[in-house]
């Protein structure tokens, strides 16, 4: 029976033991450029299996917020190297999650102050974090996009394909494709923000074409075996939504499945809310989109996500049900969350003042252990 803290393979990477470190967004990377604090933050939370980045543009046009970070310039590559040199040396494995957020940015974050893009042209009822120009971060509504054109879609696959080369020569050990959470690949697959009457809408098979292009290209240039992916079935994040989740996602694992993916990482019910959050008229099952995934030949890693603790994370990898567990906020506030759970002690209470933005306070200066 496997347990949560022996080691485990995902594709190509060989993790210490199946805790993992969700992507956690922390806007402190001005001009899209990780700091020298950064290195630190991440090295600190080491013990982890696997390390995921927060979410990391592909471009600029993939900015949605301030201070994020990016993986499409010289010096962004340079930032991340300092990142990866530092979880290397302090036994970790790290992977970088990429990022183009669509329509949940804001015209002052996009290359000339133009629109957002997004499948179509659908404003999202939701916000972004900008800061202004006396320098104060705020939340804003997001602007109105501009629908892609077909023509644009091939350079997106192709900012993807060389982003994803950018992070392997950064060091990374592989990359996690974001196509959660009501960003751009995320937009596509679902009904309510793609209502294109082209080869990219539509039906299903259409609406999953973009996402199949991207990681066609990523798995031809780095390797299926370090690749692996995010989805999100029916949260609402960013406003997100469609009407048949399961045989949206099933089709979406289905074509997964040709991959030898490293991992398949699910956001289980609403992002950051409850677990058993449903869209449509019945709750989502994913116990069948697994068995769906593997019927069809799928490989690659079963990573579980939202609101887990000890006892559950615990329950699912023993009963496998997961081969891995992320957990998120927890990791903000105990750098050492792997020893903390395995020892069953106290969990540091996170300061949601310092969750976004900001220097060291409430970022690599939480209290391990002694």
């Amino acid at each position: 029976m496997p347990t949560l803290f022996e080691p485990t393979t995902a594709g190509d990477l060989q993790l210490a033991n199946r805790v993992v470190m969700a992507p956690l967004t922390r806007n402190r990377s001005p001009r899209a450029v990780p700091l020298p604090i950064t290195a630190t933050y991440y090295a600190q939370r080491a013990s982890a299996g696997l390390l995921i980045t927060e979410a990391t543009a592909i471009s600029h046009q993939g900015q949605g917020y301030a201070d994020v970070p990016g993986l499409y310039s010289d010096e962004q590559i340079a930032g991340w190297k300092r990142v990866t040199e530092a979880v290397h040396k302090a036994g970790g494995k790290i992977v970088v999650q990429m990022w183009h957020v669509g329509r949940i940015s804001h015209t002052t974050l996009q290359p000339n102050g133009g629109a957002p893009v997004a499948p179509s042209a659908i404003r999202a009822k939701a916000k972004t974090y900008i800061i202004d120009a006396d320098g104060k971060g705020g939340m804003v509504d997001t602007s109105e996009p501009r629908a892609l054109g077909l023509e644009e879609l091939p350079g997106i696959v192709e900012d993807y394909r060389k982003a994803a080369r950018a992070a392997i020569e950064a060091g990374f050990d592989g990359v996690e494709v974001h196509a959660a959470n009501g960003y751009l690949l995320d937009q596509f697959l679902r009904s309510g923000s793609n209502t294109r009457t082209d080869a990219y809408g539509g039906s299903i098979e259409n609406r999953a074409r973009l996402l199949v292009e991207v990681m066609d290209a990523i798995t031809a240039e780095i390797g299926a075996r370090r690749v692996g992916i995010r989805i999100s079935p029916v949260t609402p994040a960013n406003d997100a939504s469609d009407d048949q989740p399961q045989p949206l996602f099933t089709y979406v694992v289905q074509k997964l499945a040709k991959y030898d993916l490293s991992y398949v990482h699910i956001i289980e019910g609403a992002t950051g809310g409850p677990r058993n959050h449903q869209q449509g008229t019945t709750p989502f099952d994913y116990a069948a989109l697994k068995a769906a995934y593997r019927a069809a030949g799928g490989k690659g890693a079963w990573m579980t996500n939202n609101g887990y603790d000890r006892e559950l994370a615990d329950q699912k990898v023993e009963s496998g049900e997961a081969d891995l567990v992320a957990f998120g906020r927890p990791f903000i506030a105990n750098p050492d969350l792997v020893r903390r759970l395995r020892e069953n002690a106290p969990l540091n209470e996170g300061d949601r003042n310092t969750y976004y933005g900001g220097g060291e306070h409430g970022y690599t200066d939480y209290p391990t252990l002694p």
